[in-house]
C-alpha cells in the first residue's frame, strides 16, 4: 500500500530549526559565480531566494579555498568579498521565508592546474590521477595529476574548513553540510583506491576517516551540533573513488559521526557497477538523529520512505532545479517542468532563473 504523500508536507524538527515540510534542495553546482572573485552573485541570490520554499536549502558546492576550487566559476566562502555575497543570499532567503545551509567543499585532486594557486598540482591523499573530468574555461577537460599531501599539511586543510564555517556564520548561514561525498577530498581520504598513504591518514579503517571526523570536530566549535549535516555517498564511484568494503569503512563513519551528535547524514544513494545492492537501510540504522536521503526519488517514493522510517527527509536536485516551487507541485501531484541539461553549467538566467512556478505556468 502506497504511503499518503502529504506526510511530505509535514513539518520537521532539526534541532532547534523548524522546517515546514521534508522536501530539501540537494547542492547542485551551477557555475555562475564572479569570474574574477568566485563571489556569488544577484542572479544566485535570484535563483535561491525562489526556491526558499524547500524544507531545507542546502547550497551548491562552495570551496573553503582557492585550493579546494575544482571548477569554473564555483563560489567561494574564504574572502571577504564571497561572504558578502552569500549574506544577500541568507537575507534573502531568510526574508522569504527559508533556511538555508552552506555546503563547504575541497574537491582535492578533481581539479586543474589553471584553478589552483600559482598553478600548482591538486592535492589528494595520495598522488593518484582521477579518470574523470572538470569544467574549465566554458568546456570539460581530463583533471590535473595531483600532488600527495605531507602530514603536516593537513591541519591547515582542516583550519581552512573551520575558516570556512565561521564565515558561513558571519554570512547569515543557519548551518553547514560537510561534503564527504562524490570523490571528493574527505571522500578521497575514505577510499582505499584513493588513499594509499602509509601515516595516520591512511591504511585501517580507522586512520582512513581520521580526516573526516577532525574536520567535522573542526566545524561543531563553530556551529552547535543539530546545525551540521555531513554527505555522504558510500555506494557511488564518482570521480573514480573506488573502496573494497564499503559497508566496513561507511558504518564506521556514520557511528563516528553519530557519537558526535551532528544533526544529519545526507546519503546520496548512487550506486556504481561493482556495489551490488548496498544496505543503505542498514547504515541508516547506525544513526540517531535526521537522515536526508537522495538520488532519484519521486514523490510516491519519497513518502514511502519517509512512512517506513528509512529517511526522516528527502533531498531532491534536479526536480528543484527545474521547479523552484516544488513542494508545492509535489502537495499538488501537479506536472513538473523539465530541466534543461544544456543550462546546466554556467550561463546566465536560461535554465536557472527562468522556470515558471506553478501560478506563472
Amino acid at each position: 500500500m502506497a504511503a499518503d504523500a502529504s506526510i511530505l508536507q509535514s513539518s520537521y524538527q532539526l534541532g532547534s530549526l523548524t522546517l515546514p515540510n521534508r522536501v530539501i534542495m540537494a547542492p547542485m553546482t551551477r557555475n555562475r559565480a564572479d569570474e574574477e572573485t568566485m563571489a556569488p552573485t544577484d542572479l544566485m541570490v535570484e535563483y535561491y531566494r525562489q526556491r526558499a520554499s524547500a524544507g531545507l536549502i542546502i547550497t551548491e558546492g562552495t570551496q573553503i579555498s582557492q585550493q579546494g576550487q575544482g571548477y569554473q566559476q564555483t563560489p567561494g566562502i574564504y574572502s571577504e568579498a564571497q561572504v558578502e555575497g552569500w549574506s544577500k543570499i541568507t537575507d534573502a532567503v531568510h526574508k522569504a521565508g527559508g533556511r538555508i545551509f552552506a555546503q563547504l567543499w575541497h574537491v582535492g585532486r578533481v581539479s586543474h592546474i589553471t584553478l589552483q594557486p600559482g598553478n600548482n598540482w591538486p592535492v589528494a591523499p595520495s598522488a593518484l590521477p582521477a579518470q574523470t573530468k572538470t569544467y574549465v574555461n566554458n568546456g570539460f577537460v581530463t583533471v590535473s595529476a595531483p600532488r600527495a599531501l605531507q602530514t603536516e599539511e593537513i591541519p591547515g586543510i582542516v583550519r581552512d574548513f573551520l575558516n570556512a564555517a565561521e564565515n558561513a556564520k558571519r554570512a547569515g548561514f543557519d548551518g553547514v553540510e560537510l561534503h564527504g561525498a562524490n570523490g571528493y577530498l574527505i571522500d578521497q581520504f575514505l577510499h582505499d583506491g584513493t588513499n594509499h598513504r602509509h601515516d595516520a591518514y591512511g591504511g585501517p579503517v580507522e586512520n582512513r576517516v581520521r580526516f573526516a571526523v577532525e574536520v567535522t570536530e573542526a566545524v561543531l566549535r563553530v556551529f552547535e551540533p543539530s546545525r551540521v549535516g555531513f554527505r555522504i555517498s558510500p555506494a557511488s564511484v564518482t570521480n573514480d573513488v573506488r573502496e573494497r568494503n564499503p559497508a566496513e569503512v561507511f558504518g564506521y563513519l556514520v557511528k563516528c559521526l553519530d557519537a558526535l551528535n551532528i544533526g544529519y547524514v545526507h546519503c546520496n544513494e548512487m550506486t556504481g557497477p561493482d556495489s551490488g545492492d548496498f544496505d543503505f537501510k542498514a547504515l541508516r540504522r547506525l544513526f540517531r538523529r535526521t537522515w536526508i536521503a537522495n538520488f532519484g526519488y519521486t514523490r510516491d517514493r519519497a513518502a514511502q520512505a519517509i512512512a517506513e522510517g528509512d529517511a526522516d527527509l528527502v533531498a531532491f536536485g534536479k526536480p528543484f532545479l527545474a521547479n523552484p516551487d516544488l513542494p508545492m507541485r509535489l502537495a499538488r501531484n501537479a506536472p513538473l517542468n523539465t530541466p534543461e541539461q544544456a543550462t546546466f553549467y554556467g550561463g546566465a538566467e536560461k535554465g536557472y532563473t527562468d522556470y515558471p512556478a506553478l501560478a506563472e505556468a
